[in-house]
């Protein structure tokens, strides 16, 4: 079996999927060095195989491009192992201890973190024993998501954020202090191999505001040839606005094979199960209200307008059909070339949309990045109950209309908002494809792809989303061998089944970056 680096190998499978069409072919692959040599059909692949070092028969497994994750955070998936283990440590008198061993280890700390918190089943003493023990030290010690944490007082003034708002852009000051560890370089790697393991050979990496210098590791880590993953950064102004400056230098530092400088992200609207994701009408359960908290258009249309005439691209993250409106009445007004946008600002999310925006995206060009596997994380009537309750009427056909953004003309590319999802492939499928929620109960059927469809936005539009189209994305000759290999045939395989489908070999640039082949 082959490991590692070869010359040549033949993968022959009964399901290759191009990409470029939606169907899969019968057929077989030439990978040399780091190219596609040849891709064609089975009859003639009779002709190369006295021409490769290796023939690998895969039988019905699924063999795509690399996949594209087009919205990830190392940041937020880092604090999964940050600092202590806090996993089976039940009380505040316990976790004290836990701290101070963990303290008396690793000599003095300027803060400590820590990783594993079961906030549901963990019990207090009655006082604040974390700040009367450390009153000098930040602590925090978050759950398993980073959703809340157990912190001192010292740690609330330093950082600025609080239990109750612990979600990642509060995290900003903190993510500054832990990205300068020692262990950040090795920690990247690990998160590389895991997003390899799941077929991922590309990334739209979003880091806040200068990404605390970050970009070094990840340069060390480019000019070292460690670096098995495309990653196109992105800035998202948090502590400070958007610092173009910084955009001009990243694009001139960031020029390599692996690394690229796209642009901005931002986020517009919230969640509209807490009444914070803008709409056109207003809430059924709450009249007159569109969005609990005012989003600053002003500001959002100033930077876009910056950024675009800079030559940088803007992703703006969406949930209410409110909010997709106001982001693409921006994009209309940015730089255009027959018709359409030039600099390929995306839209993220897209939870609840009006049609007709969907409409004017596909005229524009802006590409959708959705989240596939969102509907993975609840039951269904929990969902059905907050759209009925929050929304109302017949307001909820619109919910996850990936259907009409396909039809539209919209790019639809695919991200997971990691660390809130794990890339899955065989997961979206069941979700996006199906319809399919975490108890197997689907919802919205004619809004969803079909499985041809969403391999297309996990690849080939991934990497247009990356500016990538012209090397990557499709199974062709002359194209850059980026190319995955799943363990089933994902085109006849029920959707429903699907879940259990994996990811089994993984190539990046020619070279096996992962191999689960039995």
């Amino acid at each position: 079996m082959i490991t590692g680096k070869k010359k040549s190998f033949m993968f022959l499978s009964t399901s290759i999927f191009t990409a470029t069409a939606c169907a899969p072919i019968n057929g077989f692959i030439i990978v040399k060095g780091n190219k596609i040599e040849a891709v064609g059909t089975r009859d003639e692949a009779k002709s190369w195989i006295d021409k490769v070092d290796e023939v690998i028969d895969l039988g019905g497994r699924t063999v795509a491009p690399g996949f594209v994750d087009d919205h990830t955070f190392f940041t937020g998936y880092v604090l999964r192992s940050m600092g202590i283990d806090f996993s089976g440590i039940k009380s505040d008198v316990s976790g004290v201890s836990a701290i101070r061993e963990y303290m008396s280890r690793n000599g003095s700390c300027e803060y400590i973190i820590g990783h594993g918190f079961d906030a549901e089943n963990f019990s207090y003493s009655g006082e604040d024993v974390l700040s009367r023990e450390f009153p000098d030290i930040p602590v925090a010690i978050f759950t398993a998501d980073a959703g809340t944490c157990w912190m001192n007082e010292a740690a609330r003034l330093k950082y600025g954020f609080t239990p109750q708002e612990c979600y990642s852009e509060k995290l900003f000051r903190l993510m500054r202090e832990y990205l300068h560890e020692s262990c950040m370089k090795q920690k990247y790697k690990d998160y590389i191999k895991m997003l390899n393991s799941r077929g991922i050979t590309a990334i739209k990496e979003i880091g806040y505001d200068d990404y605390s210098g970050f970009v070094s590791v990840l340069k060390d880590l480019e000019d070292s040839d460690s670096l098995n993953m495309r990653v196109s950064v992105l800035s998202q102004p948090v502590g400070e606005g958007i610092n173009i400056d910084y955009g001009k230098e990243m694009r001139e530092k960031l020029n390599g094979k692996c690394l690229s400088f796209e642009g901005y992200n931002r986020m517009t609207d919230r969640g509209i199960a807490r009444f914070l994701g803008e709409l056109i009408e207003p809430y059924a359960a709450k009249p007159g209200v569109m969005c609990l908290e005012p989003v600053d258009w002003e500001l959002i249309e100033k930077e876009t307008v910056e950024a675009d005439k800079n030559g940088f691209r803007f992703a703006l993250h969406c949930q209410g059909d409110g909010a997709v409106r106001h982001v693409v009445n921006i994009y209309e007004k940015c730089r255009k070339a027959g018709g359409k946008l030039i600099n390929r600002h995306a839209i993220t999310d897209l939870e609840y949309s009006n049609p007709a925006d969907l409409e004017r995206m596909g005229r524009l060009g802006v590409i959708a990045e959705i989240y596939p596997q969102i509907q993975s994380l609840d039951n269904k009537d929990d969902i059905m109950r907050m759209i009925e309750t929050n929304l109302g009427g017949d307001r909820g056909k619109n919910y996850w209309n990936r259907r009409k953004m396909q039809d539209s003309g919209v790019c639809i590319t695919c991200g997971t908002d990691l660390p809130l999802m794990l890339p899955d492939i065989p997961e979206s499928v069941y979700c996006a494809a199906g319809g399919y929620f975490k108890d197997g109960k689907s919802y919205n059927v004619q809004n969803m792809l079909t499985v041809g469809e969403l391999l297309t936005a996990w690849t080939k539009n991934g990497q247009y989303n990356c500016r990538r189209e012209d090397v990557l994305g499709t199974l062709e000759a002359g194209k850059t061998a980026d190319i995955v290999v799943l363990d089933s045939d994902i085109f006849r395989t029920p959707v429903k089944e699907i879940r259990g489908s994996k990811v089994c070999m993984t190539v990046f640039n020619g070279n096996i970056v992962y191999n689960n082949l039995h």
